[in-house]
């Protein structure tokens, strides 16, 4: 059985080949920057789901004018693909904004929280014991 199936090898290679060209070639300047974070490819490679993330943007409107002006760029893109990529048919592009690392952020910010305020009831407890243990030598 073969380990990696052809559209994860077409994803892998859209994927590399879309960062450098987002990069390099889409002159638009309102576009921030964006890294490709993930391509799933459909099954008949006429589709690619690309997912990309925005360093630094946050806001809905930034995130919705970014994703138009990937989605102009999208036949471009392809055609810069049809070029670096040996494909008889290259897969549509369509971008969507990868919530995952934010979501990621979040979750990590939270967790750090509890440990802090965790640890600082816990020193405050120790601090009550030590009290109370000082007091009953008395």
């Amino acid at each position: 059985m073969r380990e990696f199936k052809r559209t994860d090898r077409v994803a892998d290679q859209l994927q590399k080949e879309l960062a450098v060209l987002i990069q390099r070639e889409v002159k638009d300047p309102r576009l921030g920057m964006v890294t490709v974070s993930g391509v799933t490819v459909s099954r008949d490679l006429g589709y690619s789901d690309v997912y990309v993330t925005l360093l630094g943007e946050q806001e809905p409107e930034r995130i919705k004018e970014n994703l138009q002006v990937l989605k102009r760029a999208a036949g471009f893109l392809r055609s810069q693909i049809a070029k670096r990529i040996k494909l008889r048919h290259v897969p549509e592009l369509r971008f969507h904004f990868d919530e995952s690392v934010v979501r990621g952020q979040q979750l990590s910010s939270l967790i750090d929280e509890a440990v802090t305020t965790d640890r600082a009831r816990n020193q405050s407890e120790e601090g009550d014991d030590a009290s109370e243990q000082s007091e009953e030598t008395r």
